[in-house]
């Protein structure tokens, strides 16, 4: 491999996990390639860190001890059986052990959440039992829970950063706290030698800066090159996302039998911190401008993206096609970070449960209007006041003459949540569970249960309340499980950001500046016609937030779309989903012909307490692009994206 101190080369990471889901097959298949210098993964998104930090919680209260104390004097082997990592890592680790070993490839990765260094003391074990040496080094920092609790007691507000609302109005009691690190900890990880860096929760792009960093050099106030990284990382995240996945033009890859196998992602980050985009040899799926700048516009807040160690600007971005499936992404530049970093606080928000029930036929709407009243006659006041969240939902469409059953049934939910699980004991004769079986034969025409009952019984969910603690009462530390030829200590810290800049809590949000003054005159005569048919788009979550992009092929398009999709153009395309009173926020990006929104507590309280369907967000942008629409006909005989 090339002398990673050369500024001159790119550097090579792959992205082989997005998540606890992705395949196990990827960090195998990139460390066989010899071109790869880095490969990177996350397999904690917020949903299920809040799971690891109860676990731990649990864990450490049953064993009576502290972590330091009676859980690391126990066998490697027995600490396991409690362990809360990610599990599925060691799945995609221990494959590739023989191929990393042998390229001699770095591996950094998201997967110790809150056991961190067990996680990396397992690697040292797979690693020797698999007769190989490779160096392990893991980071410590990210969770925050006891100077969380000091912070309070000091009379630290910590206010929501979507509700802005003060912790002590939250009604929960927090049980576990942890922060977004930077990544200078993996830097010094890998410039002291480490091969494998185990992180429990930098952030999703600190893998890829922290390599960038290491490989070219940088310090800590190279902005605009840390900024470029941060970008890469952002792009490569959430591995086929970038390559195909969750792609609007999804038909094209199948047409071309493209959509089997996806391939990861690789970015080349220069010393510049431009990068360019490309895939894994002989897979699926596709690397094109488009599937660029729909990762691009995933969860993102507004015109700035803040990171621990760097701001990266948005607005005037670029992204190119180079070659077949390559990419190149320039003109982002930097600022000094916050002085703050982001918080997650996890609690116990109770319990839940939901019924199921299928209609089909005419007049639904009161079908379920009698199905509702029923209910809420069975359950009765008292029972109704004892729980927290009580929602009765239609999910689907009867359509008239539909060819089939399945096509004209909807789905019926009924979704409680509640403190007190015997709510929910479906032994019960006066609780949730059979008082609505109850009422099942004195229903409307047509109503079938589900034959899996689980649902309707208790399952615990966590509240999650995302915030900012200051970087500078971080404790950042890097720890080596191995001997160092630099120095003598096992673990070093890492100093916080020597200069950072406050910024406003709200980012720009503004209509566009130059909109169209009539757009029938400029474009022409309309039709009738799904906002998707010419536009493309991406949209996730942040927390309750959703962001949801849109963008264009061509300049006219663009400035169509910019007059176009105005806020309340949203809000009415949004219909019966838009809460009142909640924010959008706006801001076009002119080098990627997109228009971004930002729908402020949008998934009612996010993934974990959520109670719609799509907990993720990830439907929202699809279901706008639905939306039949005044579209010009010039702009339609170009053909449907």
């Amino acid at each position: 491999m090339e002398d990673p101190q050369s500024p001159k080369r790119a550097v090579r990471i792959a992205g082989a996990s997005g998540g606890f889901t992705d395949r196990v097959r990827a960090i195998a298949s990139m460390a066989q390639d010899p071109t790869v210098d880095a490969i990177v993964g996350d397999w904690l998104s917020e949903n299920v860190m809040t799971g690891y930090g109860a676990g731990k919680v649990k864990a450490l209260t049953v064993k009576g001890g502290s972590e330091g104390s009676d859980e690391d004097s126990r066998p490697l082997e027995e600490r396991m059986k409690t362990a809360q990592y990610a599990n599925t890592f060691l799945q995609c680790f221990e494959p590739a052990i023989p191929h990393l070993a042998k390229n001699g490839m770095k591996l950094v990765v998201n997967a110790g959440a809150s056991d961190t260094k067990l996680l990396a003391e397992v690697c040292v074990k797979m690693v020797t039992d698999a007769g190989h040496d490779l160096k392990v080094a893991w980071v410590e920092g990210d969770d925050v829970t006891d100077t969380f609790q000091k912070m309070i007691s000091q009379g630290e507000k910590f206010p929501n950063s979507i509700t802005k609302k003060d912790l002590a109005d939250w009604g929960f009691e927090p049980i576990s706290a942890q922060c977004y690190l930077g990544s200078f900890g993996i830097a010094e990880a890998l410039k002291h030698g480490a091969d494998i860096v185990i992180c429990g929760r930098v952030s999703d792009a600190g893998p890829t800066i922290g390599i960038s960093a290491w490989w070219h050099n940088w310090g800590p106030e190279d902005y605009n090159e840390l900024a470029g990284a941060l970008i890469a990382g952002h792009l490569i995240e959430c591995s086929a996302f970038i390559t195909g996945g969750y792609y609007s033009r999804f038909k094209d890859l199948m047409k071309q039998k493209k959509h089997l196998n996806i391939g990861f992602p690789i970015v080349e980050v220069d010393h510049r911190g431009e990068c360019t985009i490309v895939k894994e040899k002989n897979t699926g799926g596709c690397v094109n401008t488009e599937t660029v700048i729909s990762q691009l516009l995933y969860e993102i807040s507004g015109p700035l993206y803040f990171n621990s160690d760097v701001v990266a600007q948005l607005t005037d971005i670029q992204v190119a096609q180079t070659g077949e499936d390559k990419v190149h992404v320039s003109c982002v530049t930097g600022l000094p970070p916050p002085p703050t970093t982001r918080l997650g606080v996890t609690a116990h928000g109770g319990y839940q449960a939901e019924f199921h029930f299928y209609l089909a036929g005419l007049d639904i709407e009161e079908k379920c209007q009698w199905m509702e009243e029923q209910v809420r006659f069975a359950l009765g006041e008292d029972l109704i006041n004892k729980f927290s969240l009580l929602d009765f939902q239609l999910h689907g469409t009867s359509t008239l003459n539909a060819p089939s059953l399945q096509l004209a049934t909807v789905d019926f939910r009924i979704f409680a949540q509640a403190q007190d699980p015997k709510l929910f004991d479906p032994s019960l004769p006066d609780g949730f569970n059979r008082r609505i079986l109850e009422t099942v034969l004195q229903s409307c025409p047509g109503v079938s249960r589900s034959n899996d009952l689980r649902q309707t019984t208790a399952k615990p969910y966590f509240e999650y309340w995302v915030t900012l603690i200051p970087q500078s009462v971080l404790t950042h530390r890097v720890h080596f499980l191995f001997p160092t030829t630099t120095h003598h200590k096992a673990a070093i810290s890492i100093p916080n950001p020597r200069t950072t800049t406050i910024y406003p809590p709200s980012q720009d949000s503004y209509e566009t500046l130059h909109p169209v003054p009539s757009l029938t005159s400029t474009f022409g005569p309309t039709s009738l016609a799904p906002l998707g048919h010419i536009v493309l788009g991406r949209s996730g979550d942040k927390a309750s937030n959703c962001n949801v992009g849109f963008f264009v092929r061509h300049a006219d398009e663009y400035a169509w779309l910019c007059t176009f999709l105005t806020i309340d153009k949203i809000r009415e395309l949004l219909a019966e989903d838009y809460k009142p009173g909640t924010k959008i926020d706006r801001f076009e990006m002119a080098g990627l012909k997109a228009v971004h929104f930002l729908l402020h507590d949008h998934l009612d309280r996010g993934y974990n307490a959520c109670s719609k369907y799509d907990t993720l967000g990830k439907n929202d942008c699809e279901y706008l692009r639905a939306k039949v629409v005044e579209i010009p006909k010039r702009f339609l005989e170009r053909g449907r994206v």
